[in-house]
């Protein structure tokens, strides 16, 4: 016997109740850095709806220092039915434990559980990965790197790193590295990893800081104030950096040549000037004959929740 089908409703019939609507699906992100824990609720589309950070004391904090950090931000997921929590974390990170292995810059997260942490605050589930490594899932899926297999995602100011995307697959292993200790100076200061001359001893905001106080520049302690500052000595320490920057980002386009570098965080207050130089330091790297000229472009400031994108970006790639 064939059964008939029941033919479709687009309403209901007389005296039916009609269905509520289902609520809408969101997802949670978490970002833990030295100093700073950020939370925000996204919609599936990437819209920050809902956000709050709280800090702490990178040198001094103990792990119930950071528990209490993390208590202050999950308050934000509980008036959303978020799918999940995505944590973007500095520093080297186990994502199948769910633990922060170490970060350098603060003794209280070495082996911190923080998916255990946050997943009792919460009662979601939680997924944890290298903060680089999502910041270039983050550009991927919402930002400056939607239609592009191959490009590079870059974060500066007080966290330096980088994440690359090689024909659709983020170069880095699950938990891996963000560049900020690769070697550039055989002969550098010693950096907080114990090593000499690491990236991140030239390149991040510390480094501008301790070069403009020896420049003689001690009102102008950030790049936006060297910047305005505008005279020649302020110039000079800018592009110093803007070199220093690029030390590292010769490195990837020797490797990769990525074609794209998206500059997220510090080096938007540098100006064009500062874009200018690390664009053309790097088309200087470029290896053979025929390969795309390398772009640098810097985010907007309503781009740099990149890391957060990335972590609503893992609780999607998961559903």
């Amino acid at each position: 016997m064939v059964r008939k089908s029941s033919p479709l409703r687009l309403v209901p019939d007389a005296g039916e109740h009609p269905a509520a609507p289902a609520a809408p699906r969101r997802l949670g992100a978490v970002e833990l850095v030295p100093g700073r824990v950020g939370a925000a609720v996204l919609s599936m589309g990437g819209q920050v709806l809902d956000r709050t950070e709280a800090s702490y004391d990178a040198a001094s904090a103990a792990p119930a220092d950071i528990d209490r950090a993390l208590a202050r931000v999950a308050g934000v997921f509980a008036a959303h039915e978020v799918q999940g929590i995505g944590v973007a974390a500095a520093g080297l990170v186990d994502p199948s434990a769910g633990l922060i292995l170490e970060v350098n810059d603060v003794p209280a997260l070495h082996g911190y559980p923080v998916t255990e942490r946050l997943g009792a605050l919460t009662g979601t589930g939680v997924r944890l990965e290298h903060r680089a490594r999502l910041q270039v899932l983050g550009d991927r899926w919402f930002g400056a790197g939607r239609g592009r297999r191959t490009f590079a995602s870059v974060s500066t100011g007080e966290v330096l790193g980088v994440g690359v995307l090689y024909d659709g697959e983020v170069m880095a292993p699950p938990g891996g590295r963000s560049g900020a200790h690769m070697t550039v100076s055989a002969s550098g200061e010693r950096c907080t990893c114990g090593s000499r001359g690491c990236w991140k001893t030239l390149a991040t905001t510390g480094w501008l800081r301790a070069r403009a106080r020896a420049a003689g520049l001690g009102g102008a302690l950030s790049l936006a104030a060297l910047v305005e500052r505008g005279d020649e000595l302020a110039g000079r320490v800018v592009e110093e950096y803007a070199h220093n920057l690029a030390l590292g980002l010769v490195n990837v386009q020797q490797l990769f040549a990525p074609g794209l570098f998206i500059l997220h965080g510090e080096a938007r207050e540098g100006g064009e000037r500062l874009r200018t130089v690390v664009e053309e330091r790097l088309r200087d790297a470029v290896a053979f004959a025929g390969a795309e000229q390398p772009q640098v472009l810097v985010a907007s400031a309503a781009a740099d929740d990149v890391a957060l994108l990335g972590g609503a970006g893992l609780v999607l790639s998961h559903l």
